[in-house]
């Protein structure tokens, strides 16, 4: 367990307090707007496509055996908890001639848990660990969240007991299906959403989905921010590199009431003029929860009267509940990429903003986005 120094006995007890989640704050607090509501950044490096087979036992083309794609980032989340640590990724490897299963294909989640004391962001404190395997089936594209158990490493949120606090151990399940292998099934797809009083929509040729099937998000790392139950789909569109979705549903509960989120949107993907070059882009993010029920009053609305469908559909409409802001990307391209390089490696910086979003629906979202590692940072 990794320990933060210079903890003073004051905001000791403050976070014991914020850890012990009493009933003013278990219940759904109130709906925050802030810049940087999910900050940090991440590094990336596909060791995947730089350290290739050069015993001649695999397929020509292979990653080494045990060689993993790492992805470590520290992250800020609604202010007072922080995420440090490392996600892993493999992929199944074969034998070159009778194309025997030599290493299967799989997620590992090592990250560090803290919180900070909101009086003084400045003290912090660990609390537990993410951490577990997730297996990746390539041909149908699933992550199978409860899957790890069988390698007697179930993925889960495991929090340490401190004094008057008592830990707990909470697992993930459900499955993620992410994009698909062969891509000469995709088929076209309309997505529609309200802005102010108008109804637009963007056809995607080739749309990927991402589907979530009765994912649990485990809860933690403290009481206030409980399990959720994540299904619906989010699409990635090949021909722009946009994420789009007409519907992910998260539902919750707190202190004997339920919750559900209703959210819909798209995440633009932007590439720098010169990215070839300086390997530049950005994920533009413009999410809404519920956004049926937060429609634009009159005044609102004349602002999107007027813009042409395309654009209407990807404005920012800060009436909703949403979350906006952007996740930038540097990439180090691997030689020999020919037209289209290939990333080695990826500075990644996010800056992702809460418009009357609460602590709860912010802290969903992050660990939806993290199960997604892999679909959401690879090209």
């Amino acid at each position: 367990m990794r320990m933060f120094h210079g903890l003073f006995a004051p905001a000791t007890v403050a976070l014991a307090a914020l850890l012990a989640a009493p009933g003013a704050a278990r219940a759904q607090g109130e709906a925050m707007t802030k810049e940087g509501v999910i900050a940090g950044s991440m590094n990336i490096d596909f060791k995947t496509r730089t350290q290739l087979d050069t015993s001649g036992d695999l397929k020509p083309g292979s990653a080494a055996l045990n060689v993993q794609d790492v992805y470590s980032f520290t992250f800020a989340v609604a202010d007072t908890v922080e995420y440090a640590g490392k996600v892993t990724r493999q992929p199944n490897l074969y034998s070159k001639l009778i194309a025997k299963k030599k290493q299967e294909a799989q997620l590992g989640f090592d990250i560090n848990l803290s919180v900070l004391n909101p009086k003084d962001l400045k003290q912090k404190v660990a609390v537990g660990k993410w951490v577990g395997t997730v297996p990746i089936d390539t041909a149908s594209g699933a992550y199978d969240l409860a899957g790890g158990a069988a390698k007697q490493s179930p993925l889960r949120i495991a929090i340490d007991t401190r004094g008057k606090v008592t830990g707990f151990t909470d697992a993930f399940s459900g499955r993620l299906v992410g994009k698909a292998e062969k891509k000469d099934s995709l088929a076209a797809y309309t997505f529609k959403r309200v802005v102010g009083n108008r109804t637009v929509s963007v056809v995607v040729k080739k749309s990927d989905p991402m589907r979530f099937d009765n994912i649990k998000l485990a809860k933690g790392p403290v009481d206030s921010y409980p399990a959720s139950y994540v299904s619906g789909r989010l699409d990635y569109d090949y021909e722009t590199g946009n994420w789009y979705t007409d519907g992910i549903r998260i539902k919750y509960s707190l202190d004997g009431k339920d919750y559900e989120d209703l959210v819909t949107g798209s995440i633009k993907w932007i590439e720098d003029p010169d990215r070839k070059t300086n390997g530049k882009g950005r994920y533009e993010f413009n999410l809404r929860w519920n956004e049926e029920k937060h429609k634009s009053g009159s005044t609102e609305a004349a602002a999107f009267d007027k813009m042409a469908e395309e654009d209407a559909f990807f404005a920012v409409d800060d009436s909703v509940p949403c979350l906006t802001g952007t996740i930038d990307y540097v990439d180090t391209y691997a030689s020999g990429g020919g037209d289209e390089p290939v990333p080695a490696s990826s500075k990644v910086t996010y800056k992702l903003n809460a418009n009357k979003l609460t602590k709860q629906q912010i802290m969903s979202f992050f660990k939806l986005w993290m199960v997604c590692t892999g679909p959401t940072n690879d090209e």
